[in-house]
């Protein structure tokens, strides 16, 4: 089996992970492994303290061990991905084992930073999405699902997460072979993207 890795990023609640699911939905012969699971440890952060440690910086991310992840799953073999807790930050002794397949899908903010991991992928998606739109989007699911408030939320987003878009997210675009406007909402170009992907796995 020929395994083909599809690189999705985008800003923070750009929309990529609706992107993801329209591909998995056309491909059933395909894996998702999420960038935000090889975030390093950082079980200090609190709503008070949220800037002390950059998440939207490339030093967060445990890139050695996707690099390898990624490579191992490209080469056929199945891996140990782990698993991270967004409301204690810090990773679980929990992994999932994920089986290769012939579609694997990588999404997160910085997949097209590392040179290496680039080089793995053979498409490369870029969801552009507006800010007020991210913005909301965020606000919505850190008050939700990770027990955040939104004072920390905003803190957090005008210090951090706004610098680090247009420091590495941003720039990383004119890596992409395909620009999608909108996401998975835009749908005339699921349409084309999901056509595609049918077609390189035929």
């Amino acid at each position: 089996m020929e395994v083909r890795l599809i690189g999705v990023t985008g800003g923070s609640g750009s929309g990529k992970s609706t992107v993801v699911r329209r591909i998995m939905e056309a491909q059933p012969n395909s894996v998702a492994v999420a960038m935000d699971n090889y975030y390093i440890s950082a079980p200090f952060v609190t709503n008070e303290n949220i800037t002390a440690v950059n998440f939207d910086h490339p030093d967060a991310f445990d890139i050695d061990l996707m690099l390898e992840n990624l490579r191992d799953l490209k080469a056929g073999k199945a891996v140990m991905m782990p698993q991270y807790d967004f409301v204690c930050h810090r990773r679980l002794d929990e992994y999932i084992r994920v089986e290769p397949k012939s579609i694997v899908i990588v999404d997160g903010l910085m997949v097209f930073h590392d040179k290496r991991i680039r080089d793995l992928l053979d498409l490369k998606l870029y969801v552009d999405t507006p800010a007020d739109i991210r913005f909301i989007r965020r606000l919505e699911r850190d008050i939700k699902e990770r027990g955040r408030t939104v004072e920390s939320v905003i803190e957090q987003y005008v210090e951090k997460v706004r610098p680090g878009h247009f420091s590495f997210i941003e720039p990383s675009k004119e890596y992409a072979d395909l620009i999608i406007p909108e996401g998975g909402h835009n749908e005339r170009a699921m349409q084309v993207l999901v056509s595609f992907v049918k077609a390189i796995c035929s």
